[in-house]
């Protein structure tokens, strides 16, 4: 272990001996496995760290939900909007059915959305989300609120003209959101107490639910204001604990089509979305993504191979006479290989590193302007070190075997 632990310090000696002594050579000839770190672990921390965004994106619409909708989501091009706009909207009637006659469902909910207005005093707001739903939405969307509380089950069931407003509205009408709270504000001529104020949520990529932008009521409130079938309705329902999400949508799928009384050969007039599959296309991306990265990438850690094969292979002829002498006091074959692999390796090392460097000053800077901070999770630090180290191990074995193999008596005399 000592012995080892003293070969790994002189050949640590030995590239920054390098480093120094012939300092635009080495940062040439390392500026290819900068480059190439800089590259594959830039695209790896990005992505990784969109991916963390969208996925928490995800978990907020819901995780393994199914949005029962007359809409299929995706859109596109050839989307066939003909084929779903005469599609009856679900009712909550259909709510209460699935409750029953489910049995692989946890939390069911329904909800329906308005465009609208809200004011307090000379205070007006344009254009935000008006929500109505039911006791289990926030179960789905797990809702948090910075003050104040969340709708109770009793103003629910009543349909109490009670709101949980956004963050943004209660600071731009209100001032603070703690002022907020008790305050009544005023939506389509009507007064409602602001119970509580959500949590500050930010930019999602699914910009499905602008919490920091919307009220929630209850439905039998919002019921009787707004003309429930052209709020775009929709039932959310989430599978229980360890239930699969096409298991849950295969059930489903069944249930609906009882509650609709279709035939046998009738198509669904419904669709069952699901949400779980938006992350795996994501997922299809990212991998992509991450292979432009590595293809990037490869070319120039491959430069800085031979970038570094050609500082060792100066090495070993400046160090000759050394190696003779080494092998003359009995340094045997595998020391000396050992010696310049570990040296390969830290020269791919500082390169790397520097390229770190320069992910982390992006990163950064980067996490400032997007709407997501760039994360450098340790595995992908681990990754760096690791290609280094086996870049540093291929770029150096030849030379290494070339020292390792001379003789020392012809070693010495060469000058």
């Amino acid at each position: 272990m000592i012995k080892l632990l003293t070969i790994l310090w002189n050949s640590f000696k030995m590239a920054l001996g390098e480093l120094k002594a012939n300092k635009l050579r080495t940062f040439l000839s390392l500026l290819g496995v900068t480059f190439g770190i800089f590259c594959i672990i830039g695209v790896l921390a990005t992505v990784d760290s969109l991916k963390r965004k969208v996925q928490g994106d995800i978990k907020q619409i819901g995780s393994n939900c199914i949005y029962l909708d007359k809409w299929e989501y995706g859109g596109g091009e050839n989307y066939p909007w003909w084929k779903y706009i005469n599609r009856p909207v679900p009712k909550v009637s259909e709510l209460h059915f699935i409750k029953e006659k489910s049995f692989l469902s946890g939390n069911i909910a329904f909800l329906c959305r308005q465009m609208g207005s809200a004011s307090f005093g000379d205070n007006i707001l344009s254009n935000i989300s008006i929500f109505g739903t039911t006791e289990d939405f926030s179960k789905i969307q797990s809702i948090e609120t910075q003050s104040g509380r969340y709708l109770s089950d009793g103003e629910f069931n009543r349909g109490t003209p009670s709101v949980v407003i956004g963050v943004e509205i209660a600071t731009q009408l209100y001032g603070s959101p703690n002022i907020a709270i008790g305050k009544e504000i005023t939506v389509k001529g009507r007064k409602l107490e602001i119970t509580g104020v959500i949590k500050k949520q930010g930019q999602s990529f699914a910009n499905v639910f602008d919490f920091d932008n919307a009220l929630i009521t209850p439905y039998n409130y919002f019921a009787t204001v707004y003309n429930v079938d052209k709020s775009e309705p929709s039932i959310l329902i989430q599978g229980k604990e360890g239930i699969a999400t096409k298991a849950l949508q295969e059930e489903l799928k069944g249930v609906v089509r009882q509650i609709r009384k279709l035939k046998p050969m009738q198509d669904d007039n419904f669709s069952l979305n699901d949400i779980s599959s938006f992350a795996d296309k994501m997922d299809a991306l990212f991998g992509s993504i991450n292979l432009g990265g590595w293809a990037i990438a490869g070319l120039s850690l491959i430069v800085g191979a031979f970038g570094v094969a050609n500082i060792m292979f100066v090495t070993v002829r400046e160090r000759t006479s050394q190696i003779g002498l080494k092998k003359a006091l009995g340094a045997k074959r595998r020391t000396i290989l050992t010696e310049f692999l570990i040296e390969s390796a830290f020269l791919c090392i500082i390169g790397g590193s520097i390229g770190l460097l320069f992910v982390w000053i992006l990163a950064t800077v980067l996490s400032t302007v997007l709407p997501f901070p760039i994360f450098i999770a340790p595995s992908i630090i681990s990754l760096a070190l690791s290609i280094c180290v086996i870049l540093g191990i291929l770029s150096g074995i030849i030379p290494a075997s070339i020292a390792a193999k001379m003789d020392p008596v012809v070693a010495i005399r060469t000058k």
